[in-house]
């Protein structure tokens, strides 16, 4: 376990983390909450997420990463900027909920930077049940790219693994919710 990713599991525990009583963006009940988005936020909490995406990607034959907006654009733009220490430049996709009433009309912003087929990693904050992911990683293939990776700070080990195994994804993710509050303790 590096320090890094230690640094990051008390970060988000003092942060992100709530107990009481939550509706999820799935729809499910919950006594606690990451908001990962403090974190990500966070400087050092941003330049940590870089770190460890970029570490963790950095076998994986991509060209950008994306996600859904906006849980994934303080990610997306913590990966991109510290990729350009790295020797691989790799640029960002966001992907809307819904395509814009204006302009281009698009569910996915970036794609100039990407030529068709190009392979990418998609990022999510937390992963309950995957399904804002597997939205987000059909709308990027509908685009015209491949989404050879999807990754995570948190899976909640919610079911959300098993979907997204289902789908042909592994999911990649730096913390279960276990090993997050475990190093968060020690």
């Amino acid at each position: 376990m590096n320090d890094h990713k230690r640094r990051l599991a008390k970060l988000l525990v003092e942060k992100s983390y709530r107990d009481g009583n939550f509706v999820l963006a799935s729809g499910r009940r919950s006594d606690y909450y990451f908001d990962c988005r403090v974190t990500a936020l966070h400087a050092e909490g941003s330049r940590l997420i870089g770190l460890l995406f970029n570490d963790l990607l950095k076998n994986v034959d991509i060209k950008g990463v994306g996600g859904m907006t906006m849980g994934a654009d303080p990610l997306i733009s913590a990966v991109t900027v510290l990729s350009c220490g790295t020797g691989r430049l790799l640029h960002g996709l966001l992907v809307r909920k819904e395509a814009k009433g204006h302009g281009t009309n698009q569910f996915v912003e970036g794609l100039g930077n990407f030529s068709a087929g190009d392979a990418v990693a998609m990022l999510e904050d937390v992963v309950t049940t995957g399904a804002s992911l597997l939205k987000a990683c059909d709308r990027v293939r509908e685009a015209g790219l491949a989404v050879t990776a999807v990754c995570a700070i948190l899976d909640r080990e919610e079911g959300g693994r098993e979907k997204l195994e289902a789908a042909g994804y592994n999911l990649l993710a730096l913390f279960t919710r276990r090993e997050l509050l475990k190093l968060a303790s020690e």
